[in-house]
């Protein structure tokens, strides 16, 4: 019978996107169909938009929904149970099958094939993409739990493991190094120093745990990182003061801060510890170069991160608590809204920077 959606396509060879009225198939032994209330507009989606594709494509892994049909070996949620979508499966650690792939015909005649894909009304993936949750959560601006906050967050608490007392600095802060500042919050780090373009995003920033900002279109970063950071007490190989952020996390994977957060990271206590931690957490578009002779003789260390090394269902309810404790303001984090009509207007603002936080999809 299938389930009919208004769904957001990708043409193979436009960047316009276009929504399309799909009847979506019944759901496979493992999959769920979802009705969904919100999803996050991710970044990552530009760079599907701008990048040479073979057929049309569906968007977005992120959201909040509730379960309509399920699969006959669904054993994970049942219909009427409220979810988050996301695109990193719940729990690999005891998935015991690769997940189910979606299919929808387009228009065109095409078939797409398609893990996750959330904007639109209604959705269809594998129940290890969805995590069963408290039906009297907010369901709009949880949506962006799925990848902004896992991804910022995680990046923090998981993949670099930040402890009290650390040093910090966030390149980028959109939804996702606003959901790593928090993280570096929560972990107790201090200073906790935010970079950006933006006077305004700046100040957002220490709303949300940053206790510095500093703008990179005014002063050279990385050497204001330093600045912060330095201990007349420690000393370098080379016998200098050491500097510099214990972990740098680049939200952005542009060229440019792909090569300042290694930089800007702290060079070891010669024989007493090693270097800082260089965290690549943006999606990167370009190659890199790094200054090898830094990192051997500092002692750094450069490693990348995806999906903040979550397991959804261990870290979704953390983040929900977050949420619900004040912790983690997912109303201030949320500052634009629109409706999926509106979906070119809404990556338009997002290409131009005019989304401070994080960007929503909500459906009727």
């Amino acid at each position: 019978m299938g389930t009919a959606a208004n769904v957001v396509v990708l043409p193979q060879d436009t960047a316009e996107l276009r929504i399309e009225s799909l009847t979506l198939p019944d759901p496979g032994p493992t999959q769920v169909v979802v009705k969904q209330f919100a999803s996050g507009i991710c970044h990552s989606q530009l760079h599907q938009m701008h990048r040479p594709r073979q057929h049309p494509v569906v968007l977005g892994h992120e959201s909040t929904g509730v379960v309509l049909q399920t699969g006959s070996d669904v054993n994970h949620v049942k219909e009427g149970d409220t979810v988050l979508v996301t695109w990193v499966p719940r729990n690999a650690a005891v998935a015991d099958a690769v997940p189910l792939t979606a299919q929808i015909d387009v228009s065109d005649g095409q078939a797409i094939s398609e893990n996750v894909f959330t904007w639109a009304d209604h959705t269809i993936c594998d129940q290890q993409y969805v995590v069963k949750v408290d039906p009297n959560i907010k369901t709009d601006v949880t949506a962006i739990i799925g990848c902004a906050v896992m991804t910022g967050a995680g990046a923090v608490i998981h993949t670099a493991r930040v402890q009290p007392g650390n040093s910090v600095v966030i390149f980028g802060v959109g939804g996702v190094g606003l959901s790593a500042v928090v993280g570096a919050k929560m972990a107790g780090a201090d200073p906790i120093i935010a970079v950006d373009l933006d006077d305004t995003k700046l100040e957002f920033a220490k709303a949300f745990g940053a206790t510095h900002g500093i703008n990179a279109s005014q002063v050279d970063p990385v050497e204001a990182v330093h600045e912060l950071t330095r201990k007349l007490d420690q000393f370098t190989i080379l016998k200098q003061p050491v500097s510099g952020a214990d972990f740098a996390f680049d939200c952005i994977g542009i060229r440019k801060t792909m090569e300042q957060i290694v930089p800007a990271c702290r060079a070891g206590h010669f024989g007493v510890c090693d270097g800082g931690t260089a965290v690549l957490v943006g999606v990167p578009t370009t190659p890199v170069e790094l200054n090898a002779i830094d990192v051997l003789i500092s002692e750094k260390h450069f490693i990348g991160s995806i999906g903040g090394s979550c397991a959804p269902d261990r870290d979704f309810p953390r983040f929900l608590e977050w949420h619900e404790n004040g912790d983690l303001n997912l109303e201030a984090m949320v500052t634009a809204r629109y409706r999926l009509e509106d979906i070119n207007e809404a990556t338009t603002a997002l290409a131009e920077g005019n989304i401070s936080g994080r960007a929503i999809l909500e459906f009727d």
